[in-house]
Parts: structure tokens; C-alpha cells; sequence
């Protein structure tokens, strides 16, 4: 009898290549406006251009005396101090020979060309405002922020495809846009198939397991930014998944599932996928997370559809696939960068002398030395990797590593926010 050949392994990035170019045709078209307040990892459509220069006028970084160099060739030159300037105060034009008590932010007046710090200073008590000794002879320019350093007008400070982060909230803020132009969110229904699935809060039987790729999943999909149709567990049926699917695509851009995607004669997903539109099944040359479905499901009318993708089952398998495969889909319907972090070159704190022919993605985390070293158990059904790891070690496939040798990670912070 003829040997059994293995099925045709293809790389991830060949995988993520078919993948983006059904994606990037299918962006949301849909566009909102949102309160700047109120856009924490929405995705920008259109790029927000500053309408002022930042800051804008030269400010003062410190608190102290705001004065002409020239008028202090030496330390301990002293000078009457002829105003006084809170930030949000705009002064007189500075008189020559004088000095000005001035606060950080504040504008510096017309005039004056250098800030000595307060501790630099003494002040000396008078009449009006008083004198003040300058202990350190400044250099023109010193401790001042110039107009437009931070931002000049007219310039683009936010692209399109941006995903607003916090600090992309008070630039934005920063140059006066109170609303900005986002995609709306990528509307995703999640389920899950399995007779033998069972909720927390349930009993466990004998040959049950709770689903915890129902709570993994609909976490990365909401810290993707998404709005999640929960359709909950799908009994192993032929008729019950294809009812799933017909509801999950009427209203939904993306139709996300877990399990069901292997050869198992239990598993209907691919068959119920074809029923209701197309699919690719593949299997990808990565470990965790072989096994991978793509495709679509029409709606009803058959003039659109939704797109599908189907991850494995096991927990780590469907966490990273989700991380390497569905992320950046979710990213190109957004009209985000698709790219994959760049990553991190670390030492190995560890050896891994037995490599996989496939690319490996091994949970690794910081030790107190610098280095990353790995998870005990790399098993793809060990969920306590993912949450002990801070990130995946990224191994090419086949490849040795010694302890000492530089490895690439992918923090799990990058690909989860990305």
C-alpha cells in the first residue's frame, strides 16, 4: 500500500499574503466622526493636519528669569526684575538691562533670548518687583521652546490608517481637533463547535472542558477594537452550523470560529462553509497552529457576504493564530499597516535542540538577567504559557538554539495592541 502523503505545508507568510489581498479589497467603507475624548483605538480615515504651530510662540521650559544674554556677560551680573509672568500671561516686550520672573509655559516676551532656572538665581529684595543676581551666565537660546518645534502649521501629525493610542489622543488634542475621522469598528460574530464545550458556571461532566477560547478570543477581538456578536457554542451538526453561519454573515464583516476546522468526521465547519459560500483550508507551516479555514459566507440575497476565517481549537493554537493571522485581517479591513511587528533581538536563555520543520512560536518572558527564557511545557494546550509569556520567540523553521544565541521575540504586547 502507498504511503499516506502529507498534505502541502505553506509558509505564514504566504498564508498572510492571500489573506491581506482578500482584505485590503474589502476595507469598511463606513465613516464616522468621534469626539477626540473619545477615540481611544479607533482607526483614523482620514489624517488630522495641525491647524496652529506647536507651542505657539517660544515658552519657557522652567521656572525662572527670562532675560538677553548679552545683558549677563558674567556670573553674578544682577539685574532689576521689571515684570512678573504666570503661564497663560503674555508680557510686555522686554526692557533692556532687566530681567523677568517667569514660570513654566510661559510666553517669553519680545526681547528676551534666554531662561536661567530658578536655582540658578537669587532674588534680592527691592522696590516693585526687586533685583535678582544671575549665578550662571546664559547662552542665547537656553531653556527656551521655540514656536512650531513640536508641530509646525500645516503639517500632517496623525495619517490615515493610524490607530489612536493614548499620546495619538493629546497630539491630536494638542493641535486643536476636537473630532476626528475614524472607520467604523469591524463588526465580528464569534462562535464556537463542540458537543464538548461547556460554560464556567456549568456542570463538567465526564469528557467536557469549559470554553475558554470563547473568553480568549472575544478579548483579542475586543482590544482589536471590534464589536462582538457572541452566538455562543454550535452543537457538532451539519444543519445547526450552516444555521450559525446564515446568522453570524447578515450583519457582520468578519465570522470568527474555533475548533471544527481539522479532519475529524465530527467537524462540519469546512462542509457548512462550502454549503454557504467558499473556503480555503489550509495547513500552515507554523506550531502552534496548523490548521487554518478561510473563506466567505453569503448573505442573504447572495450580492455580499462575510468573510470567514476558522481557527484551530486548541487554546494556545487558536491565541497565536489569532495573533499572527486574524489581527492583521482585522487591521486591513481598517485600513490599518498590516505589518508584523518588527520584533525584539534578545539573548536565549535556553536550548532548543530539537526543532520543528515547521516555524516555531515558543511563549518566552524576560528574566531578571536580560535575557528570555521559555515556558516549561510548550504545548498548544497549555493556556498558562500565554499569560505567564510576555512574548513569542520566533524560530525559522528547523532552527537550533543555544543557550547565549540571539533570538527574535514578538512582544505580546505589540500584537495584541498592534
Amino acid at each position: 500500500m502507498a504511503e499516506a502523503q502529507r498534505p502541502t505545508l505553506l509558509s505564514l507568510d504566504d498564508v498572510l499574503q492571500r489573506l491581506l489581498a482578500v482584505a485590503r479589497e474589502r476595507v469598511l467603507p463606513d465613516l464616522e466622526k468621534v469626539d477626540t475624548f473619545d477615540s481611544l483605538g479607533r482607526v483614523l480615515a482620514r489624517s488630522v493636519v495641525s491647524a496652529l504651530d506647536v507651542p505657539p510662540a517660544d515658552n519657557t521650559s522652567m521656572d525662572g528669569y527670562a532675560m538677553r544674554a548679552a545683558d549677563v556677560p558674567v556670573a553674578g551680573t544682577v539685574l532689576p526684575v521689571s515684570q512678573r509672568l504666570p503661564a497663560g500671561v503674555v508680557g510686555q516686550p522686554l526692557q533692556p538691562g532687566t530681567a523677568v520672573r517667569i514660570f513654566t509655559g510661559a510666553q517669553v516676551p519680545a526681547g528676551a533670548d534666554a531662561v536661567v532656572m530658578q536655582e540658578q538665581c537669587n532674588a534680592i529684595d527691592g522696590d516693585a518687583l526687586g533685583s535678582v543676581r544671575i549665578d550662571a551666565a546664559p547662552q542665547p537660546g537656553q531653556w527656551v521652546r521655540r514656536r512650531g518645534e513640536d508641530v509646525q502649521l500645516g503639517a500632517e501629525v496623525l495619517a490615515a490608517g493610524t490607530r489612536i493610542t493614548p499620546q495619538a489622543m493629546g497630539l491630536a488634542a494638542s493641535v486643536g481637533a476636537s473630532r476626528l475621522t475614524v472607520r467604523r469598528r469591524p463588526r465580528v460574530a464569534l462562535f464556537s463547535t463542540g458537543d464538548e464545550l461547556v460554560m464556567p458556571g456549568e456542570s463538567l461532566k465526564p469528557g467536557a472542558i469549559y470554553n475558554s477560547n470563547r473568553f480568549t478570543l472575544r478579548g483579542l477581538l475586543l482590544a482589536a477594537g471590534c464589536q462582538v456578536a457572541d452566538l455562543g457554542i454550535v452543537p457538532d451538526r451539519l444543519d445547526a452550523t450552516r444555521a450559525a453561519l446564515r446568522t453570524a454573515a447578515a450583519g457582520n464583516d468578519l465570522i470568527l470560529t474555533s475548533g471544527g476546522v481539522s479532519v475529524g468526521e465530527e467537524d462540519h465547519i469546512k462542509p457548512a462553509v462550502k454549503a454557504e459560500g467558499w473556503l480555503e483550508a489550509w495547513q500552515v507551516a507554523m506550531k502552534p497552529g496548523k490548521p487554518l479555514a478561510f473563506g466567505a459566507v453569503r448573505r442573504d440575497g447572495g450580492d455580499s457576504e462575510a468573510l470567514f476565517m476558522g481557527l484551530p481549537g486548541n487554546p494556545v493554537s487558536s491565541f497565536v493564530t489569532f495573533l499572527l493571522a486574524v489581527a492583521p485581517v482585522l487591521r486591513a479591513l481598517q485600513g490599518c499597516s498590516t505589518a508584523m511587528p518588527a520584533g525584539l533581538q534578545v539573548r536565549a536563555d535556553f536550548d532548543w535542540p530539537r526543532p520543528d520543520r515547521r516555524r516555531e512560536f515558543l511563549r518566552a518572558r524576560f528574566n531578571a538577567q536580560g535575557g528570555v527564557e521559555l515556558f516549561p511545557n510548550q504545548s498548544s494546550g497549555v493556556l498558562t504559557s500565554a499569560v505567564w509569556a510576555d512574548g513569542l520567540v520566533d524560530l525559522p523553521p528547523g532552527q537550533v538554539v543555544q543557550r547565549g544565541d540571539m533570538v527574535r521575540l514578538l512582544p505580546l504586547s505589540a500584537l495584541i495592541g498592534a
